[in-house]
C-alpha cells in the first residue's frame, strides 16, 4: 500500500523534504511494493469499459499524438450519443510500431492508484494526479522534453530508461515569460528503471525515456500541482480583500498625489501581511483546509448514517487538519472549507479519519468508548460537508 507513511519512508521523509524535493533528482532502486497496484489486466479492463477520448486517453510517438481514426471508429448509440470505439488490432499495431500509449488521471477510475495518489498528497501537501504509460519499442513517444510540474515515478512492469539532462531555467512554470532552452550536451543521468523502482524528478528537468531494453514497459507518473510566490500573492490579495484599501476604486483619473497615496495605502497593507513570519503556515493551513478532495456520494444514506457499526468510512478530503482548543475543551475539524467544533470526546474519531484509511463505525466507536449513534451522527456531519463518504455501505 502506498499511504502517506510509506511514500514517507520510500522517498525518504524530512531528509527528502529538506535537501531533494524541488531540488535535484532521485532514484530509489526496489522501494515500490506494486502488487496490487495497476496491471496489464486493469489497463485492459479500463480501455474495454471506458469512453475515454483524447486526450485523456491517447497514444503518442516522436512527440506527436498519433490520429485517433489510425487505431478508433466513431460509434453512435440509439441516443445519438458518438464516441470513439477503439479497435483492438489497429491499436496493437500503432504500439507495436512504436507509439507510446498514455492514460491520464488513473487516480480517477482506478482505487488502488487513487489511493496511492491520496497517501502522497498527505505527504507532500499538494494535489497529486496519475497518468499510466505503456512502451514496446525504443521509440520516444515524446522526445526530449521537460514538465511544468513535479513527478514521482512508479516503475510497475518491465523495464524504461530515462535520461535526464537537467534544467536551463530554474523553476519554469505553465504561464512563463520565456521557454527554456533545449540542453546542450549529454544526460548528467542515464537510469534504467526496473519494476518497484521509483524516480522523483523536479519540474524543468529535461528528460528523454525509451523502453529499449528488450521489453515492454508500464509505470505510473504521479504529477504534483506547483505552488509559487504567484501562488502565494494571489492567496494574499484574496485574504485582504477586507480591506478598506484594498477595495477602493484605482483613482486613474485622479492627481498624481492621490494616486501615490493610493498606491501607498495598498503598499502598506501586503507589507504588513508579508511581514509575518508564519505566513507560509498559514497559506498552507489555508490552501489545506480549503482543498475540496474528491467527494464521493454516500448512497444509500441520503438521510444521515443509521448507528449500524459495519458501515464503513474514509475522509475525502486528505490534507484536513484537527486543531485543539483546550481553554474550550473542544476540537476543531478542518477539511474541504468548512470547520466543525466538536467535544475533545471526538478527537480520536477525527484523529482516525484523518489517516485516510477506510474504517468502519463499529471500530471507531470500540476505540473511543463513544456510541455508535454519536460516531454515525458525527460522521453524518461530516459527509454533509462533504469531508467524508461511505466506501461500505453493509448492505
Amino acid at each position: 500500500m502506498l499511504d502517506a507513511a510509506s511514500w514517507a519512508g520510500r522517498l525518504g521523509g524530512d531528509t527528502f523534504l529538506a535537501q531533494t524535493y524541488h531540488r535535484s533528482y532521485a532514484h530509489f532502486p526496489g522501494t515500490a511494493n506494486t502488487a496490487g497496484l495497476f496491471s496489464w489486466d486493469d489497463l485492459n479492463r479500463i480501455i474495454a469499459t471506458q469512453r475515454l477520448e483524447p486526450p485523456r486517453l491517447r497514444l503518442s510517438a516522436d512527440g506527436e499524438m498519433v490520429p485517433l481514426h489510425r487505431y478508433a471508429i466513431p460509434t453512435t448509440n440509439r441516443r445519438a450519443v458518438t464516441w470513439s470505439r477503439i479497435q483492438p488490432a489497429d491499436f496493437h499495431a500503432q504500439l507495436k510500431d512504436g507509439a507510446s500509449l498514455v492514460l491520464d488521471a488513473v487516480e480517477k477510475i482506478h482505487p488502488a492508484v487513487g489511493a496511492a495518489a491520496e497517501g502522497l498528497e498527505r505527504f507532500l501537501g499538494t494535489p497529486v494526479q496519475a497518468n499510466a504509460y505503456a512502451s514496446w519499442t525504443d521509440r520516444e513517444g515524446f522526445g526530449l522534453h521537460w514538465d511544468d510540474h513535479d513527478v514521482v515515478v512508479v516503475q510497475v512492469h518491465g523495464s524504461k530508461r530515462w535520461r535526464l539532462y537537467g534544467s536551463t531555467r530554474e523553476a519554469p512554470t505553465f504561464r512563463d515569460v520565456e521557454s527554456p532552452e533545449r540542453p546542450k550536451g549529454g544526460p548528467v543521468a542515464d537510469i534504467v528503471l526496473a519494476p518497484g523502482d521509483v524516480l522523483y524528478l523536479p519540474r524543468g528537468w529535461w528528460h528523454a525515456v525509451t523502453a529499449d531494453q528488450g521489453t515492454e514497459s508500464l509505470h505510473l507518473t504521479f504529477g504534483m500541482v506547483p505552488h509559487t510566490g504567484a501562488d502565494l500573492m494571489l492567496w494574499v490579495v484574496d485574504q485582504l480583500r477586507s480591506s478598506l484599501a484594498l477595495r477602493k476604486d484605482i483613482p486613474r483619473f485622479a492627481s498624481l498625489v492621490e494616486q501615490s497615496d493610493f498606491i501607498e495605502a495598498v503598499r502598506r497593507e501586503v507589507l504588513g501581511m508579508m511581514a509575518d513570519p508564519r505566513l507560509v503556515e498559514r497559506w498552507a493551513q489555508s490552501i489545506d483546509t480549503t482543498d475540496l478532495g474528491h467527494a464521493i456520494p454516500s448512497l444509500p444514506y441520503v438521510d444521515g448514517l443509521p448507528a449500524r457499526p459495519e458501515i464503513t468510512v474514509k475522509l475525502t478530503a486528505p490534507r484536513g487538519r484537527l486543531t485543539a482548543n483546550p481553554a474550550h475543551s473542544t476540537v476543531t475539524f478542518s477539511a474541504a472549507g468548512t470547520a466543525w467544533d466538536f467535544a475533545e470526546s471526538a478527537a480520536p474519531v477525527l484523529g482516525t479519519l484523518l489517516t485516510g484509511q477506510p474504517t468502519t463505525l463499529g471500530e471507531m466507536a470500540d476505540s473511543t468508548g463513544l456510541e455508535i449513534k454519536d460516531v454515525a451522527e458525527l460522521v453524518s456531519a461530516l459527509i454533509e460537508g462533504h469531508a467524508v463518504a461511505v466506501v461500505g455501505t453493509a448492505l
